[in-house]
């Protein structure tokens, strides 16, 4: 079974309304909240990152989560579960990052627990007050899809690392210490009107292009000469498919009107239909379906 049919299977049972985006918008408290929760030898290795990154990189992902909000991002709760070898220099390092990351957020609290390997969960509080909060429910017809950023980096990243390279550093250092887009959420969030979707690109371009697409039974069609990418990427094997799928870049993407989409880098349009659909260079369209893309992504319970 799947990540997403856990998630389906969990919101099914609580019958909850909260349960589907990346944070959960209380309303009548006016804040979002999300959480997020990091492996050591799952999301991350020791041998690839310092304790440093680790925990800038850990504060960033969920920093992102209230971005793709539209929330103001304001305090990080901390739990950390950590082997018995593990030196006090770890744990100052570590914080480092997640101070230097947060930088206007504050680290309120958390937990230390002992365990067998490291394991990082962190609670996001963003507030939403002068704000309007997105979901993946809301893509409409006719809106233009938007982006930050450029896409594939972080992917590209990680396979220097699986690979053993460490050149060049600009993929490297996209993927250990990723930027949450804070200015490109609030400059949305506060200037637009209507109900509009947006994510973040935490699993890929194309698994938030999908999700949107599916909560908003709607197609979404990009055309690829126009979504942002590193000119370097192609000198990798398929870099289509690090710009689509190789996830961990942390843009954002969001579906709004033609007027709020002016001076944002315009990808594509919402349309009739379903699933993503893709313009090529060569002018041919490939469309995916929500199990094209599925099949595609990491899944964290493939044995």
């Amino acid at each position: 079974m799947k990540e997403k049919e856990f998630i389906n299977l969990i919101k099914k049972t609580l019958k909850s309304e909260y349960i589907g985006d990346d944070c959960a918008y209380l309303k009548d408290l006016g804040i979002v909240v999300s959480q997020d929760n990091l492996v050591e030898n799952v999301h991350f290795s020791l041998d690839f990152t310092t304790p440093y990154k680790l925990g800038w990189k850990a504060a960033m992902v969920n920093i992102s989560d209230i971005c793709a909000s539209g929330a103001e991002p304001c305090y990080l709760t901390v739990g950390l579960s950590l082997p018995a070898n593990i030196q006090s220099g770890f744990v100052e390092e570590f914080y480092k990052g997640l101070k230097d990351a947060a930088a206007e957020v504050k680290i309120v609290g958390g937990d230390i627990t002992g365990a067998d390997k490291i394991f990082i969960s962190i609670t996001a509080i963003g507030k939403t007050s002068g704000r309007k909060i997105s979901s993946r429910k809301n893509a409409k017809i006719g809106q233009k899809i938007i982006v930050s950023g450029a896409h594939g980096s972080s992917g590209a990243g990680l396979k220097l690392l699986m690979s053993g390279k460490h050149e060049p550093v600009k993929f490297i250092n996209s993927h250990l210490m990723p930027e949450a887009q804070i200015d490109f959420s609030k400059k949305i969030a506060e200037s637009i009107k209507e109900d509009y979707a947006m994510m973040d690109t935490s699993d890929g371009l194309m698994d938030a292009l999908s999700q949107i697409a599916d909560a908003s039974g709607v197609n979404l069609e990009v055309d690829l000469k126009k979504i942002p990418y590193d000119s370097d990427l192609k000198s990798f094997e398929n870099y289509q498919d690090l710009i689509f799928f190789g996830g961990e870049d942390y843009q954002l993407v969001a579906c709004v009107n033609e007027e709020v989409a002016r001076g944002f880098t315009v990808i594509g349009e919402v349309k009739t239909g379903s699933g993503v659909t893709v313009l090529y260079d060569d002018g041919h369209k490939k469309n995916f379906s929500k199990f094209d893309v599925e099949k595609k992504l990491f899944n964290h319970f493939d044995e």
